[in-house]
């Protein structure tokens, strides 16, 4: 689909040019426009009807459960009517006022970040102003309402409320071609072209996700892996099924002794690392003097359903650590876990004390979860009848696709992530903005259903990893009480997939020496922060309280990135130094050039 139509001339016409649509040009427009939204209706409804389910999220029970204690409770309804009415009295009155001429202030404002009503008429003009406020005033009044029934269990309540803000961030005013002044100027200037040209963009998503829609957040054709992003250069110095294991050029005439081993997560792809130079956290550790190798998972297809947790132990980190032995010569090596992988290297380092294997000398997690407790929002997501639900669909094809996955992690950030691209993409009908970070967002990966229900089982659902023998690889049952391994810990702030509290669990679970780091913004921003970019801040303490927010009372708060705070660290465990070792001359011999094949495949 070209995204890119010229826009055509329009057909003379005799009207008047006073501001009145040209009568030939507005029915060619709506003709259109009724044309592609059949096209769209069809595209919809013929790829629907399979695995088609009516609760797929079982919100309809956690919703009755609330109606039900609401109903018990009248006084607390009658209460919250009466607050929104007053509400409302004041903001008709102020909005009285502004209209005769009067400075009045607002009722409501939008909350800091909420970049929703950021075009001047949702100030400047009154009506919108008011659609504005009374949206704001309804919404936070309904969310407020639901926090406050009484008598669900703590699961039940917190589905009730993420699903009742997503039902508000959809009704959004700034959602609908009536109510956003800035899409009905674009539709008035553009006589319509802007509608036609968006519900292109929704046939072309519709097109690309078979029938369910693939909101595009980036210009995916201004990436190419390999040329533009994932460019450090470097080897493949080994591969099995599940991984490449890629050893990059060195920059530095010395190194640490110690080899440096990333395990990326496997949900997404391994270059949110190395996205470009400016922010590549690959290119800056090679520039500090480090052996570097990462993981480059493949994205399994059906041939490696059975592919289970164990096996990502064995044929990831494992195997990495033997193939690094063979290209260095070096038993010992530093390791970092990023995600999923830091909760793959925690599970890795109980095995290897079980096994007395001391090969790991320090490690480093990347907002990483151990203890799963409160996983917060992600944990919406995960019941007995969601995930019999979800391992049924993944036993039907040995996979859980990528889109689902990531469907689920823009939940999270609907405004941001979801709706955002609904106005920029269907309403106003533009184009989106090349993005690099947003491209690799959207390079999500497969997983295999054995491991991702282990997963999901072991961790979300019955937070075994953190019961001493909960958990059992390779034969061995586990116990992250036993790692001595010095570790670093980095969480971010506004993480919503790993929130900090809960990885900051991790810091009272191992035996070894922790230091513990909280940046600034989220999952991904706040850990790639490059330093030159003098962008955030983080926080630091010499002390791990049991209590996060105590910890986080005390803490020392420093500006900008955090990487030079971790290279400190790191240093300490670097061994000395020797030689820079180039890729391919050790023992194993190069298979192929970075970024490797297994990156771009899309299936195994």
């Amino acid at each position: 689909m070209d995204h890119h139509m010229p826009r055509q001339e329009s057909p003379k016409s005799d009207a008047p040019q006073n501001g009145i649509p040209d009568p030939v040009e507005l029915t060619e427009t709506v003709a259109k426009i009724a044309e592609k939204s059949q096209q769209i209706v069809t595209s919809f409804l013929k790829h629907q009807g399979q695995g088609l389910h009516a609760d797929p999220f079982n919100i309809g029970s956690a919703f009755l459960e609330m109606t039900a204690h609401m109903m018990g409770n009248p006084e607390m309804v009658f209460k919250a009517h009466a607050s929104l009415w007053q509400g409302y009295m004041e903001l008709w009155q102020n909005t009285a006022r502004a209209m005769s001429g009067e400075e009045v202030a607002p009722v409501v404002e939008p909350e800091p970040g909420d970049r929703r009503f950021r075009h001047q008429e949702w100030e400047e003009n009154s009506v919108f102003d008011f659609i504005k406020q009374s949206y704001l005033l309804t919404s936070r009044w309904l969310a407020a309402t639901v926090r406050e029934v009484e008598g669900m269990d703590e699961k039940t309540a917190q589905k009730v409320d993420f699903y009742t803000r997503h039902f508000i961030d959809a009704l959004s005013p700034s959602n609908f071609v009536l109510s956003n002044p800035e899409v009905l100027r674009t539709t008035i200037e553009t006589k319509g072209e802007n509608l036609v040209q968006g519900l292109d963009n929704m046939i072309a998503d519709l097109d690309r996700g078979d029938g369910r829609l693939a909101i595009t957040m980036t210009d995916r054709d201004a990436f190419k892996i390999g040329e533009n992003i994932a460019v450090t250069p470097g080897k493949v110095v080994f591969q099995n099924e599940l991984m490449q294991l890629i050893q990059y050029a060195p920059t530095t005439q010395k190194v640490q002794r110690r080899p440096l081993l990333i395990v990326t997560p496997w949900i997404n792809k391994y270059y949110i690392l190395d996205l470009s130079p400016k922010n590549s956290f690959v290119q800056w550790a090679l520039d500090q003097g480090h052996t570097l190798f990462i993981v480059s998972w493949v994205n399994p297809g059906e041939k490696l359903s059975h592919k289970s947790f164990e096996d990502y132990m064995f044929e990831g980190p494992l195997a990495a650590l033997d193939a690094i032995e063979k290209a260095t010569g070096e038993r010992e090596v530093n390791v970092i876990g990023y995600c999923i992988g830091g909760t793959l290297l925690a599970a890795t380092l109980a095995y290897m004390a079980e096994k007395k294997d001391p090969r790991i000398k320090s490690a480093t997690f990347f907002t990483s979860l151990m203890d799963f407790s409160d996983p917060g929002e992600l944990g919406v997501f995960i019941d007995e009848v969601q995930l019999a639900a979800l391992e049924k669909k993944m036993q039907s094809r040995g996979y859980l696709e990528g889109r689902d996955m990531a469907a689920t992690f823009n939940m999270l950030r609907a405004n941001d992530l979801i709706w955002s691209f609904v106005v920029n993409n269907y309403l106003l009908g533009k184009d989106p903005f090349p993005f690099d970070l947003l491209y690799w967002n959207a390079d999500s990966t497969r997983l295999p259903a054995e491991m991702h229900s282990f997963y999901l089982r072991n961790m979300y659902l019955e937070n075994n990893l953190v019961k001493p023998g909960g958990v059992t690889l390779g034969g061995v049952a586990i116990d992250l009480g036993k790692i001595k391994t010095p570790a670093f810990i980095l969480s971010t702030r506004e993480d919503h997939i790993a929130p900090w509290k809960a990885t900051y669990a991790a810091t009272q679970l191992l035996a070894g020496p922790v230091k513990f780091v909280l940046a600034a913004s989220g999952h991904i921003a706040g850990v790639i922060n490059p330093p030159q970019a003098g962008k955030y801040c983080y926080w630091t303490h010499s002390r791990t309280a049991k209590d996060p927010e105590k910890w986080l009372e005390t803490a020392d708060r420093s500006e900008g990135s955090w990487w030079p705070q971790w290279e400190k660290w790191i240093a300490k465990h670097g061994g000395g130094q020797v030689p820079a070792r180039t890729p391919g001359d050790g023992g194993l011999e190069s298979i192929e050039d970075a970024p490797g094949s297994y990156v771009v495949a899309k299936t195994h």
